[in-house]
């Protein structure tokens, strides 16, 4: 027995597990192997227990059984002249607890509970990892670049004793890591993997909540809860635009993200390799909320079309209609996905159809 807590000590230090989740998963790797050997009520509920106790290093299986009138199961029921064998006083109703010695433990159990114990380790330690990486989950981490696969572009990074990957597919384009660099990663989400049956952090520099943890980060406003976020939306590497509130009339929420000469801002923007940020205001009013993001082109009215679900037509001067488009449509397009709303670019000399003044009640 001494042996056998010793080896669980080893094992505890070498893969970082704690004492008492070894012993845990030893406990129920015993039951469920003892319960196999009772043919196919490993199942059924619970008649067969193991207690060990780390201070005395000591190990106890049992199994319980009740005083019945009529045996239904012989692995859980028992007639009173039996239970008294064990205990002379037994009566129905009684529960009656039998040792079972792990020395008289067939070889075929032995090996079931080596079996068990395994896949316990193996959960036990899955489960240490998800609970860290849960942890982490929607922040942001600045790690060190140990390798980077020359072929695919993927670079391995240092998380705590873990190597995890940043995929080529979630780095910002044109970016090029080299090993040592510390880097801001954003933990988007937490996967179990198929393959290899582990939790891994699913890690982006493309993510919007990148952006939204970036200013949370670097304005103590929005950190304090003066100023709030309302949406992000993202062309990572090129552009994103992020829409801001605040409660108090007195606090001017843009001008808190920009910072002193604009300062606050342009850290986020070398953090993100020079992605440019729009920083909007939010508004209720959907035609006061889009012009805002169709910023820095001018909008000369929004026009809310009935018969489509969240559609509007924004009418911008001639002279205008490139810049609300953007490089490639990307202005226009951000600011849809940034409001929720499908909006439809025209030109003063394009109008007609029934419009909505911005100043209109929506």
């Amino acid at each position: 027995m001494q042996e056998l807590f010793a080896a669980l000590r080893m094992l505890s230090e070498q893969r970082s597990i704690p004492m008492e989740v070894l012993i845990s998963a030893l406990e129920k790797a015993i039951v469920t192997a003892v319960k196999k050997d009772y043919r196919e009520r490993e199942e059924r509920e619970d008649f067969v227990f193991c207690d060990i106790d780390e201070e005395t290093e000591s190990m106890r299986v049992y199994k319980r059984q009740n005083v019945v009138s009529e045996v239904l199961d012989d692995a859980t029921d028992m007639l009173p002249e039996e239970a008294q064998r064990y205990k002379p006083d037994a009566k129905l109703g009684d529960i009656i607890e039998i040792d079972v010695e792990p020395r008289n433990l067939s070889r075929v159990v032995a090996d079931k509970v080596k079996h068990v114990l395994r896949s316990g380790i193996r959960e036990a330690e899955n489960g240490i990892i998800l609970d860290r990486y849960s942890q982490i989950l929607g922040q942001i981490i600045t790690v060190r670049v140990v390798r980077i696969d020359s072929e695919s572009g993927d670079a391995f990074v240092e998380l705590g004793k873990q190597e995890e990957i940043l995929p080529h597919s979630a780095q910002l384009p044109e970016e090029d890591f080299r090993v040592g660099d510390l880097i801001k990663l954003f933990v988007a989400d937490v996967r179990t993997t198929e393959k290899e049956r582990k939790p891994r952090p699913i890690l982006s520099r493309k993510d919007p909540g990148l952006v939204r943890r970036l200013f949370e980060l670097e304005v103590p406003e929005i950190s304090d809860g003066y100023v709030k976020i309302k949406d992000v939306s993202r062309e990572a590497g090129a552009r994103s635009k992020i829409s801001v509130y605040s409660e108090d009339p007195n606090i001017d929420p843009v001008g808190a993200c920009i910072g002193p000469r604009s300062q606050r801002v342009s850290r986020i923007t070398d953090t993100l390799s020079g992605e440019r940020i729009d920083i909007i205001r939010y508004s209720d009013d959907i035609a006061e909320y889009i012009t805002e993001a169709l910023s820095p082109a001018d909008v000369l009215k929004v026009i809310v079309l009935p018969n489509e679900e969240r559609s509007v037509r924004v009418i911008v001067p001639d002279n205008q209609l490139s810049l609300a488009i953007g490089n490639k449509g990307q202005n226009v397009r951000l600011a849809a996905k940034l409001t929720g709303w499908k909006i439809d670019l025209s030109s003063e000399t394009e109008e007609s159809g029934p419009v909505i003044d911005l100043d209109a009640e929506m």
